[in-house]
């Protein structure tokens, strides 16, 4: 990339003020915001980056820009400092008929007055200066690109938008790399890069080694944009997978071994890789705490749900009653949103794990901090339900038999059968099922039967 296309000015004059009323529109009905149901009052600059020029044919803006947004708390209305987003806004005259799914809006003001702006991820010129950014380990502004040593970028890879809704949003490159690039960030070491690095130094083969990365350098603390990785050509992510078989009738236990093999060598392979710790007592009294507080938050939240809370609060009870006997527990750092759909399966029969940036809508020093692998495993088990309800053919047993497998396939792993501790199991299925409850009551109404029924079955503790 050349120093002649790149401008490295910061926060251009007027930029903010003349797309305020565009992003006000657009930006709420993005799968990413995740401030969905509040009105955005507002918007304050964190950062802009113009990486071609606004009265070229083509203007291109890296954009940080914080979305303000009330609140109401118990003392009443308040305003919320606002999530951070991050944006890469481009500029035409006119957008081609490929980009309408793009538009943000017509610019009336400001330095790009009388152009439509747009998403320009969806545009292939954008695209290319984020990939030779990386290529060529830029700073631009405070910007900052970097590429593994070990890892050759090769100049022209084609790019093409991934348009499946997610979190994020991600660019393949010719076949050969995916751009993951988080759309609401938060200054700090992030998990999603944090954890493969440290995997790729372990020589785990399960979890794609970051290529290269993005980050911002921003009062002095870093904030990490993105994360280049291998593509794995030719693999389907197990919720895919899943379905497929589902709808032929055919059996998936197999592939649910292989998955728990998978999701155990990469727990064991974290624990070589950074340390681990013993919640004791009082760290199991917190955490059970902390799931007894969700659920009475979401009981309120969910008049469906209240029947159930006073069955469901006593996994949790249990779990703090065990401890208090002298039980303790290892944590240890983990995938914090392991699904079906964050795995992968190779043409050849690998499995890989992906997508480690945890829950996004939880603070990232709670997403950062050392937990039971049971957690992954109760997520993992959660996504079997999901599947069986949401396969067009319901085959009885699936998701049992499906929950079954994954677990002798941890345990053949390298890790310890969960089946063996059910306590500290059902407190954290629990735990994911009232947050699903909670989750699809806010944003997916017709998909609440599913955590119900699982509601229901972890309102009855199977006996000892």
């Amino acid at each position: 990339m050349s120093e002649a296309v790149i401008r490295t000015d910061t926060n251009p004059p007027g930029l903010l003020a003349s797309l305020d009323p565009l992003l006000r529109e657009w930006l709420p009905r993005q799968r990413w915001f995740a401030g969905k149901g509040r009105p955005v009052t507002g918007f304050s600059l964190v950062a802009a980056t113009e990486l071609l020029p606004a009265d070229s044919r083509l203007g291109l803006h890296h954009v940080l820009v914080r979305a303000h947004q009330p609140h109401t708390p118990a003392g009443g209305a308040a305003e919320e400092p606002g999530d951070c987003y991050q944006l890469l806004i481009g500029t035409r005259e006119a957008l081609p008929p490929r980009l309408a799914p793009a538009l943000i809006g017509h610019v009336t003001e400001g330095p790009a007055a009388g152009r439509t702006a747009y998403d320009a991820l969806y545009d292939t010129r954008p695209a290319e200066v984020l990939l030779e950014a990386l290529r060529t380990r830029a700073r631009i502004g405070g910007l900052r690109f970097e590429r593994a040593p070990d890892v050759d970028v090769r100049a022209g890879l084609v790019p093409r938008l991934m348009t499946a809704e997610q979190s994020n949003s991600s660019v393949v490159y010719g076949d050969t790399f995916i751009l993951k690039l988080l759309r609401r960030i938060v200054p700090g070491v992030n998990p999603d890069l944090e954890l493969p690095l440290a995997l790729a130094r372990e020589g785990c083969p399960r979890v794609p080694a970051p290529a290269g990365w993005m980050t911002a350098d921003l009062a002095d603390r870093s904030w990490v944009l993105g994360v280049l990785q291998p593509y794995l050509q030719g693999a389907t992510d197990g919720w895919e997978l899943a379905l497929r078989e589902l709808a032929k009738g055919e059996d998936f236990t197999a592939e649910a071994r292989a998955l728990g093999r998978a999701t155990a060598e990469v727990h064991t392979a974290l624990t070589r890789a950074l340390p681990t710790v013993t919640l004791g007592h009082a760290q199991a009294r917190q955490l059970a705490d902390g799931m007894t507080e969700r659920l009475a938050q979401a009981a309120q939240a969910v008049p469906l749900l209240r029947p159930y809370a006073p069955a469901l609060r006593t996994a949790f009870t249990a779990l703090a009653d065990l401890a208090a006997e002298g039980r303790a527990w290892t944590a240890q750092r983990v995938h914090g949103d392991l699904h079906l759909g964050q795995c992968l399966r190779s043409p050849g029969g690998q499995w890989s794990l992906i997508d480690f940036e945890g829950e996004p809508a939880k603070p990232l020093a709670e997403r950062r901090l050392p937990q039971p692998t049971v957690r992954d495993v109760a997520g993992m088990l959660r996504s079997f339900d999901y599947a069986a309800h949401s396969a067009e053919i319901r085959v009885p047993g699936w998701a049992e038999s499906c929950r079954s497998a994954y677990c002798t396939g941890y345990a053949e792993g390298g890790g310890r059968d969960p089946r063996t501790d059910p306590v500290l199991l059902r407190a954290y299925e629990t735990d994911k099922a009232v947050y699903e409850v909670l989750y699809e009551a806010r944003h997916r109404p017709d998909w609440l039967p599913v955590p119900l029924a699982a509601v229901r079955r972890l309102s009855v503790p199977e006996p000892a």
